[in-house]
């Protein structure tokens, strides 16, 4: 139970961090600057933003890795014309990590 409850915080805290933080630095960027200055308040918002983005992504990605990764090493022990399911399992949460680049790419840009 105590995996479980600690599994639905990672991934929930990733969730709400992703969605909130990019909305709050995009937020930040529209509001008014001064002519003239920079206003390092937005710059230092969306480099957080983007470090959050792929970061918590990577975070997560590395935790379902190592959760496909250890029973897909049993059940190749067991059965082993399963490989190509256990690597194309293997190889779905890399599509988290690129999509957090993208966006962590968005934000900066």
């Amino acid at each position: 139970m105590i995996k479980n409850r600690l599994a639905r915080w990672v991934f929930g805290s990733t969730f709400v961090l992703t969605m909130l933080v990019p909305a709050m630095a995009l937020a930040q960027e529209t509001a008014e600057v001064t002519a003239g200055q920079d206003d390092w308040h937005t710059y230092a918002a969306k480099a957080i933003a983007a470090g959050l983005a792929m970061g918590l992504s990577a975070l997560g990605a590395g935790y379902a890795q190592a959760k496909i990764g250890s029973a897909g090493a049993g059940t190749l022990a067991e059965r082993p014309e399963v490989a190509i399911w256990i690597i194309t399992l293997q190889a779905l949460p890399e599509i988290i990590v690129l999509l957090g680049f993208v966006s962590a790419i968005m934000i900066a840009g």
